[in-house]
């Protein structure tokens, strides 16, 4: 019987992988929440690792970027060039896009360059996003303490106003992450698993592997909701000990990470069940008791 060497090994391993038509999420589940989530892992040549089409990112180019940053938060995108990666196809893709939506509807002046079509394209399918008055009078009966008590005639424009732009970025996101169903995407195996490796060795992927539910809070110290909901998260990390883990994430010391997970403003609880999965995410101060609610929905008693 002849034995493979360890490297041979692994090109066998990730060549089955690429003709099984597996992806960046059955793979490795976790280390994309984007477009490159369903993309199909391959194995590629000449230093790409994303192809879509005549569309290429090299490790060169993500080499190339990741020298112009700031000294101290290259070691994290070093440890994150996949999100790079992906930022860098979404934006090409996006723009390809853009260009064709624009030729069509003669909505963008033939001068524009890439970034003012890319973003006409996106406010125009931001803009079919509507709030009705149903919904804006639903969310003031379930979020009365927030506003403090306030008629609903008094904050309905504010309310209305809030929910258009949770939606229209719901919408967006959709649209984004759906650029892997419209424009067939490949990733290189190898790269990835050397990706996926670093990436997810961090105190949120590892409670998302745990088999336990876990509630991570992205917040900084000195935000004041944040502040107010130290204690909380202390208190519930005590009483959850061995049944549900309970992380902080100081955005500031981890931007990749915060970036990773989608998040743009803080603070921003996201509630994973047993299985590694997001269930729901809430942005600002949340109450204990609303906590508990939640955890109680993904089997936390």
């Amino acid at each position: 019987m002849r034995h493979l060497s360890p490297g041979l090994v692994t090109l066998v391993l990730l060549h089955g992988m690429a003709a099984a038509g597996q992806t960046v999420e059955s793979t490795h589940k976790g280390l994309s929440s984007g477009p490159l989530r369903h993309a199909r892992l391959a194995s590629l040549s000449d230093g790409t690792v994303v192809r879509a089409g005549a569309l290429r990112v090299t490790n060169a180019q993500l080499a190339a970027e990741i020298s112009k940053a700031a000294a101290k938060l290259q070691p994290q995108l070093r440890r994150n060039a996949f999100l790079l990666a992906e930022q860098r196809v979404t934006r090409l893709l996006l723009a390809a896009e853009a260009t064709d939506w624009a030729a069509r509807t003669k909505r963008v002046a033939a001068a524009a360059d890439d970034a003012a079509r890319t973003g006409a394209y996106l406010q125009d399918i931001a803009g079919k996003a509507v709030v009705s008055d149903a919904e804006a009078r639903e969310f003031y009966e379930s979020n009365r303490d927030t506003v403090g008590g306030a008629a609903y005639d008094a904050v309905a424009s504010d309310l209305k106003q809030y929910l258009l732009q949770q939606k229209r970025q719901a919408v967006l996101d959709e649209h984004i992450n759906g650029l892997s169903n419209r424009k067939p995407i490949e990733v290189d195996a190898a790269w990835c698993k050397v990706q996926a490796e670093t990436a997810l060795d961090n105190p949120v992927d590892r409670a998302r592997r745990s088999g336990k539910p876990a509630l991570v809070d992205f917040g900084s110290k000195g935000c004041r909701p944040c502040d107010m909901l130290a204690p909380i998260l202390d208190e519930l990390r005590k009483a959850y000990a061995g049944k549900c883990a309970v992380l902080f994430v100081q955005v500031t010391e981890n931007q990749m990470l915060a970036a990773r997970y989608g998040v743009s403003s803080i603070p921003v609880q996201i509630f994973f069940d047993k299985d590694g999965s997001e269930v729901s995410r809430h942005v600002g101060f949340i109450p204990k008791d609303l906590i508990i609610k939640q955890l109680a929905g993904i089997g936390v008693k």
